[in-house]
């Protein structure tokens, strides 16, 4: 069973280390910045072996080329963003797939909150790292993509099965959570999810992982068919599309 190991950095941040206890191959994911990495890697005399990049922001990339220089790590990201991410030595696509020790990894294109932005799917563990396209009670803003194309990008992630652990990259929930029971007040799973979320965070607890089922429950970007969302902000019956641009509209104004 992997170890997944949260490193908090910056204001709302989590880094990721991933270790395979079995061969010892370690991966970390989006390191915003190296010391933190440094000081787990060797508080656990891990080695990394990997870096896997979602998307090019300076908070994903930072600690790029200093884990790169002194571990001798692989990093890899979207193929497409090899002139805006440092330090690339793999580019991968849609579809591709990578391992860490004996762990399969298939490479998901998610474009919206940037043209480039990939997803990491652990398949046989259940396992996401979804970077900034989906959050928990949330999705990425539009940077570089359209809403089709967000839209488009969950679509693929809410077909992965429902238990399917979410490891999103910002811990935003408390927030994301205010919008979506600003659509659904009467959502009896998001009530309780945000009784939950209140908890862990007054305890100093990470929000996350969440499940892709609980996001099919609460998340206002997974639930364009919803008659209670849609009514409320006046869409009822409307293509999903349409709910979900207008929805990406409102939380940006939120």
């Amino acid at each position: 069973m992997l170890g997944i190991t949260f490193i908090p950095v910056l204001n709302d941040n989590y880094v990721y280390l991933i270790n395979d206890p079995v061969t010892r191959k370690t991966a970390v994911v989006d390191p915003a910045v190296a010391p933190p990495v440094l000081h787990v890697l060797a508080k656990n005399q891990w080695r990394l072996d990997f870096i896997f990049n979602t998307h090019h922001h300076g908070d994903h990339v930072g600690g790029n080329l200093a884990l790169q220089r002194q571990t001798g790590c692989t990093v890899i990201a979207a193929a497409a963003d090899r002139h805006r991410i440092p330090g690339i030595d793999i580019g991968v696509s849609d579809g591709d797939t990578v391992q860490l020790g004996g762990h399969t990894i298939r490479i998901i294109a998610t474009p919206g909150h940037t043209s480039g932005h990939i997803v990491y799917h652990f398949a046989d563990d259940n396992l996401l790292f979804c970077g900034d396209t989906l959050f928990a009670m949330g999705c990425g803003r539009l940077f570089e993509g359209s809403a089709e194309q967000m839209w488009r990008s969950l679509q693929k992630l809410k077909a992965l099965p429902a238990d399917t652990q979410v490891y999103c990259a910002h811990e935003y929930t408390l927030a994301n959570g205010r919008f979506a029971l600003s659509l659904e007040p009467n959502n009896p799973a998001l009530q309780r999810r945000m009784i939950k979320v209140h908890e862990l965070r007054r305890q100093g607890r990470p929000s996350l992982p969440s499940t892709l089922a609980d996001e099919m429950a609460t998340n206002p970007f997974f639930r364009e068919d919803s008659e209670a969302l849609q009514a409320s902000i006046s869409m009822i019956g409307q293509e999903p599309l349409a709910v979900f641009t207008q929805t990406r509209r409102l939380k940006d104004n939120f």
